[in-house]
């Protein structure tokens, strides 16, 4: 390739770069959740601001006593009335941020009315040295205006970094006019860099330098502010998303999809060793043909309400909601060396928890015998299925489709919770202990070739 072939491709790159640096207009219809929470991310930043501030005041006023006085202490100063004057109102502006936050007015009148002090005190100075105006020009306390817009930037709003910005090149161009043009017969302006330097001459250059570099800082801040913003409006959208796929996946799952460092595709798995629980309510579908819709959704969500925590905290995850089945995994998601023993004493605890339900309102008419459980493990495929626009996290594999039909065995066996002899096997080697023997026979599965061998752990 040659350099002017490179040159259009080098160009091609810029203008990419350059159209991800800067922000496209955000969207103006977010949620309403999602607005409330940068409004209180923008109040929280206000109040820091105002903490900030109260700190500066106090840098200040505690230079100012412990300094020496350049004028021998001879010459009214302003110095102390104005860092009262802002202190008092940086409390008062702590406190409305605090308790009801400040309206965009209220914040807007404060950066005008921090440069406009700092302007007076600054003009002050001639009055206080008597000297001529140009004399203030040449005070550093100017740069205490890059401070007050620095501070307006804690916010996610470029607004207010602009209006601080403005605010300071305005009067500092008055200040200036101020100088040039309050004795018309001497406008004190030279065009000598050390006249200016060693004497109380205004050089023009140097007063445009101090308010390019004003406006250079507020466009810069204000540029990465408005890319913060959407940043900001970016990051709080998806972690609401995130918030709310929680509810609708298992956490585990969840943490998966958000900590994945590369997009999850479809078509990607891996293949574990892993055990499937399967969770049934024996006569359900009549019993809900009885029912209002509303109530049967409210029995679902009490029966899954105890049933989910305890599968959870044996460290199984919820694959799926089938109606009034539940699906779950151990050692799918996250490998793991316990996953049967973890998925018999999930089993178990749900076996004794139903003991209590009739202590439960929406459960009480549930007897132990309608929930069925069943366990089976072996080698399965975890990953990601469906296209561009659909997802689901899913496992599949042999043991998947037994745990589902030794689930619906129960009936047939007349038990509550069994397993084949196999995970019975491996659980007690990874140290699960059942409650009591298990009853040990041969039985046809409906839907299997031959007879398997099965453990009964719960009649």
């Amino acid at each position: 390739m040659t350099a002017l072939q490179e040159i259009p491709s080098t160009g091609q790159k810029l203008k990419a770069v350059l159209a991800n640096a800067v922000p496209r207009q955000a969207r103006t219809q977010l949620p309403k959740r999602i607005t409330r929470t940068i409004e209180n991310q923008d109040q929280a930043s206000e109040v820091l601001a105002r903490v900030i501030q109260l700190t500066v005041v106090s840098t200040m006023t505690i230079l100012y006593l412990i300094s020496p006085k350049t004028d021998a202490g001879t010459a009214f100063s302003p110095v102390p009335y104005a860092l009262a004057v802002y202190f008092v109102l940086n409390i008062i502006g702590l406190y409305w941020a605090l308790n009801r936050g400040l309206p965009n007015w209220a914040v807007y009148g404060s950066i005008v009315f921090d440069m406009s002090l700092l302007m007076v005190l600054i003009w002050s100075f001639h009055v206080q040295y008597q000297q001529p105006p140009s004399f203030y020009l040449k005070a550093p306390t100017v740069l205490y205006i890059f401070i007050f817009i620095a501070i307006r930037a804690l916010r996610f709003e470029s607004r207010f970094v602009l209006a601080a910005g403005i605010t300071a090149a305005l009067g500092w161009i008055a200040m200036v006019v101020y100088v040039i043009t309050v004795d018309p017969e001497n406008t004190m302006i030279t065009r000598n860099y050390v006249e200016y330097l060693t004497s109380n001459s205004v050089l023009i250059g140097a007063e445009l330098d101090k308010i390019i570099s004003i406006i250079l800082v507020t466009g810069i801040l204000t540029l990465a502010l408005k890319r913060a913003h959407a940043l900001l409006v970016t990051a709080t959208s998806e972690q609401e998303a995130a918030r709310d796929l929680s509810r609708f996946f298992d956490q585990s799952v969840a943490l998966r999809i958000t900590g994945s460092d590369d997009a999850i595709a479809a078509g990607e798995g891996t293949t574990r060793e892993a055990a499937i629980m399967n969770i049934d309510i024996r006569g359900f579908t009549p019993m809900a043909a009885d029912m209002r819709a509303g109530d049967v959704i409210k029995v679902l969500a009490a029966y899954q309400k105890q049933i989910v925590p305890i599968i959870q905290v044996h460290g199984g995850t919820i694959d799926k909601f089938l109606g009034d089945g539940i699906m779950a995994t151990f050692g799918a998601l996250v490998p793991s060396e316990t996953y049967a023993a973890d998925a018999l004493r999930a089993m178990d605890a749900i076996m004794a928890d139903i003991d209590t339900w009739d202590t439960i309102g929406p459960l009480k008419n549930f007897t132990p015998e309608m929930i069925n459980a069943a366990v089976a493990s072996g080698p399965i495929a975890v990953g990601a299925v469906g296209d561009a626009n659909r997802l689901e996290y899913t496992v599949i594999g042999a043991a998947v489709n037994l745990s589902a039909k030794l689930e619906k065995h129960n009936k047939v066996a007349a038990c509550r919770a069994l397993t084949t002899s196999e995970t019975l096997r491996i659980a007690t080697d990874q140290g699960y202990e059942p409650p009591h023997p298990p009853e040990l026979q041969r039985s046809a599965i409906d839907g299997t070739p031959g007879e398997s061998e099965l453990a009964i752990l719960h009649r």
